[in-house]
């Protein structure tokens, strides 16, 4: 398959962006989509999926959660997937042991939620006051809510809806042992590949590392598990560097046009969030600085890479003062684009964004 990094540029441009659907058909297709609780202006998900799905406004996803047959949990890292590869990932078992304490803490949440069908982690923690432990940062957080994540993360909960961002719980049913974990890895991984794709073998490689974090009962599976994603994977060489794709892509149209678009994507958007593919397609480093203090940020606290056509040329700081949305562009070449196309474009992409924010009646 012959190949250059302007093709696969475009390939992975298009595999991504596919045109838009259902909610629940876009979920499906991307096996996977990232969170974030970060709103500016809108949660990562949402900007994510607004290019995906006809007529999405911010926090439909949170609004027909329950509706869709999806799950929230860890997988490389937090967000949604559907029910069918959920369960590949189950029953986990989790590096970290329980104290017999912890064990019987959970058995009492356990039989609480049982109990009720719902709870919501400020009624559990007025149930039991199991007071507060050190949390990761550093910070102080109730131990409540640290258990109920990791009864989440253990299989033994689910996230049942959210109210104003925060997780209800409800019982998740124990799924039984893969018949054949080999082919369940495999399928894990597929479902990556499918999503980000065209990779390049280090990326890869980082997929299923981070993937052990949402099947830590594999970890020690990762490099079989690999050398098995090489052979049955699709592959092309460019500049010295091998690329993978999903087997059968060799079939695909491998040039497609270039469509004449602008777009605000969310940072962890499937087509910049490889931030290696990201510097072998187009030249410059993009950074998420949402955590990087003030004074050391290039730009800005959120800034949305700009995709106008099959080039990113810059990035957007988005922000929403009552009714009035905010946009700030910066551009790798110090300039706009020229030409009318480029600005017509750009501002039906924010007229679209503008939309997107509006709240439904």
């Amino acid at each position: 398959m012959k190949s250059n990094l302007k093709v696969l540029r475009r390939l992975a441009i298009r595999r991504t962006l596919f045109p838009p659907t259902t909610l629940k058909r876009a979920i499906y297709k991307f096996g996977f989509l990232q969170a974030d609780p970060i709103r500016a202006p809108a949660r990562a998900q949402d900007l994510t999926l607004r290019h995906r799905v006809k007529d999405y406004r911010a926090g439909d996803l949170e609004r027909r959660y329950a509706t869709l047959d999806v799950e929230e949990d860890f997988f490389v890292n937090y967000g949604f997937m559907p029910v069918h590869i959920h369960s590949l990932m189950h029953p986990r078992e989790p590096r970290e042991a329980w104290s017999e304490e912890r064990w019987k803490q959970a058995d009492e949440v356990l039989q609480f939620v049982r109990e009720r069908g719902t709870v919501h982690p400020r009624d559990v923690d007025a149930h039991f006051a199991h007071g507060k432990v050190r949390n990761w940062f550093g910070g102080s957080s109730k131990s409540t809510t640290q258990l109920l994540d990791s009864m989440h993360y253990r299989g033994m909960l689910r996230v049942a809806h959210r109210e104003g961002g925060i997780r209800s719980y409800s019982i998740r049913n124990p799924t039984p042992p893969a018949a054949d974990a080999r082919a369940a890895h495999d399928a894990l991984i597929d479902v990556l590949v499918e999503k980000y794709a065209p990779l390049p073998a280090a990326s890869l490689g980082q997929l299923l590392s981070l993937l052990c974090g949402g099947v830590p009962q594999w970890r020690g599976e990762r490099q079989s598990a690999l050398q098995r994603a090489k052979q049955r994977l699709s592959h092309v060489k460019v500049d010295e560097i091998d690329w993978y794709m999903p087997a059968g892509q060799r079939n695909a149209r491998l040039d497609p046009p270039v469509e004449e678009r602008v777009r605000l994507l969310a940072p962890f958007d499937p087509v910049v969030w490889d931030r290696r593919r990201f510097e072998l397609f187009w030249g410059w480093a993009y950074r998420f600085e949402a955590y990087t203090p003030e004074p050391k940020r290039k730009l800005g606290y959120y800034a949305l890479p700009l995709l106008w056509c099959d080039e990113i040329v810059g990035w957007g700081n988005v922000s929403t003062k009552g009714a009035q949305l905010g946009v700030k562009l910066g551009y790798v070449a110090g300039r706009a684009p020229r030409g009318r196309g480029f600005r017509r474009e750009l501002e039906a992409e924010i007229e679209s964004l503008r939309l997107f924010l509006r709240p439904r009646n």
